[in-house]
């Protein structure tokens, strides 16, 4: 199950990737086609555009590579006792794999909710053992299970 999740997460990145990479590609010949055929300020706008939206492209672009590297260093064949970074957690209400906040997966019907261990919810449960409680927005959950 967690390779699953995993091979899933690692997709659904590799895709924003190559989508980013063509569009900033994209970008990049846009501007260099602009510059041999345009003059003055209109062209010197558009290029400032261009390279705005280019900087913007690039930074999701380095969000989501930062994303992947933190999937990369987790090896799914590992189970744990306690919660840490590529732990699948099963509690009353949940399933939750600490690796990158993510978005929500369905595999095998259930649902998948991928967090990062910095976050709220993942730094509450990291280093937690099958047992513990949490509470969220006064709903009370019990870690049943983790892998």
């Amino acid at each position: 199950m967690k390779q699953k999740i995993l091979q899933q997460h690692q997709q659904l990145l590799q895709d924003k990737i190559d989508v980013f990479r063509d569009m900033i590609s994209g970008l990049t010949e846009d501007a260099q086609n602009d510059a041999k055929g345009s003059a003055g300020d209109k062209h010197e706008t558009a290029l400032s555009m261009m390279h705005i939206e280019q900087e913007k492209l690039n930074y999701k672009l380095k969000e989501i590579l930062g994303q992947k590297a933190v999937l990369d260093k987790i090896d799914a064949s590992v189970n744990h006792t306690k919660i840490t970074l590529g732990s699948l957690v099963q509690t009353n209400g949940m399933l939750l794999f600490i690796s990158a906040a993510l978005p929500k997966i369905t595999i095998d019907n259930k649902t998948i909710i991928a967090v990062s261990p910095q976050s709220p919810l993942g730094s509450k449960l990291m280093g937690n053992e099958v047992g513990f409680e949490f509470e969220i927005n006064t709903t009370k959950y019990i870690i049943q299970t983790i892998l």
